[in-house]
């Protein structure tokens, strides 16, 4: 599943590209973004278990911050960059949206690189994408409810549909056909890689002639989004008194977004231009998500062989202290 992953900014990337480039193919099959989101959520219920669910009871603590820090940091500070950075109501609705949904399904694996806690990893996500069906409505209309009319039923529902079904639907059978969803369940990585690879494509082709206005403003709201995500998911941890571990999982879980679902939220209720924020968040959160893993790993790796010199060191000193005592006596 790891390698997999690790492959997955290569493909949006190259996606998006293509896209780019011959943008007509993909524009013809937009309809097919809604169902896309509806296999990814699938193939990440059939990867949970009561068992993940249950676990947020032995570290509610850091579960409860995770999900504060998640549906208040990231929507907070999109609304903010956007009024800073100037952009038109339709950014500013996409950059809203992107942070206002869930975690990213793409954390458990960027936690797994970053030698973090991955069950509380797939408990927050899971909690969250859960929590974001009554939530990421509700936190739109209250801060973009005035720039635009939010159909806060119809979202609701489109989430209900869209989120909460295929994502129960897929715990309930991996309760009861275990062994049946064990055989398919090495597959389920990549089936999530495509469809999410495939929804950014289409979303760039709908959006080709737009890239060349937007680029280089919206990569910058994209970046600091992110950042101040991953940076503040980390920070306000640390200030809480949680350890190093805890603290990367959760900057981890607040910066990376559930993307897909906000592009099809973006592109169901509001303009395909809307959609270039999360289209672009898809590609640059797994790549800043895969460089701070490297870095977090490559520092753990550090400190065991630190320890492992330090530990020969003191038994190098207490066997010449034990043989110095020997002579002596």
């Amino acid at each position: 599943m790891v390698n997999i992953n690790r492959f997955f900014p290569l493909l949006a990337l190259c996606g998006a590209v293509l896209a780019y480039v011959m943008p007509s193919g993909f524009v013809e099959v937009k309809s097919a973004i809604v169902p896309l989101l509806v296999v990814i959520m699938l193939s990440m219920g059939l990867t949970l278990n009561l068992f993940d669910f249950a676990n947020a009871f032995k570290q509610k603590r850091a579960v409860l911050t995770g999900l504060v820090l998640q549906f208040s940091v990231m929507p907070l500070s999109a609304l903010l960059i956007s009024q800073l950075l100037g952009l038109d109501r339709e950014l500013t609705i996409g950059m809203v949206l992107v942070g206002s949904v869930a975690g990213g399904t793409a954390s458990n694996v960027v936690c797994y690189l970053a030698k973090g806690d991955v069950a509380l990893s797939i408990t927050m996500t899971a909690l969250s994408t859960l929590a974001g069906v009554v939530l990421t409505p509700l936190i739109i209309k209250l801060l973009i409810g005035e720039m635009v009319d939010i159909p806060f039923t119809d979202m609701l529902l489109s989430l209900v549909k869209i989120v909460l079904i295929p994502v129960s639907a897929g715990v309930i059978i991996n309760h009861f056909f275990k062994s049946l969803v064990a055989k398919v369940a090495p597959a389920l990585p990549l089936i999530s890689i495509l469809a999410i690879v495939m929804a950014i494509t289409i979303i760039v082709a709908l959006n080709a002639d737009q890239f060349d206005k937007v680029g280089s403003i919206i990569l910058l709201a994209v970046f600091l989004h992110n950042g101040l995500g991953l940076a503040l998911g980390y920070f306000c941890c640390r200030l809480l008194g949680f350890s190093h571990t805890v603290c990367k999982t959760i900057s981890i879980e607040v910066g990376l977004q559930n993307s897909g679902l906000a592009t099809a939220l973006c592109i169901k209720f509001f303009s395909p231009i809307s959609a270039i924020p999360s289209a672009i968040f898809s590609i640059w959160h797994n790549l800043s998500g895969a460089m701070l893993a490297g870095y977090w790993a490559s520092l753990e790796q550090k400190k065991r062989k630190n320890n492992r010199v330090q530990l020969r060191f003191y038994s190098l000193m207490l066997s010449r202290v034990a043989l110095a005592v020997g002579g002596f006596k």
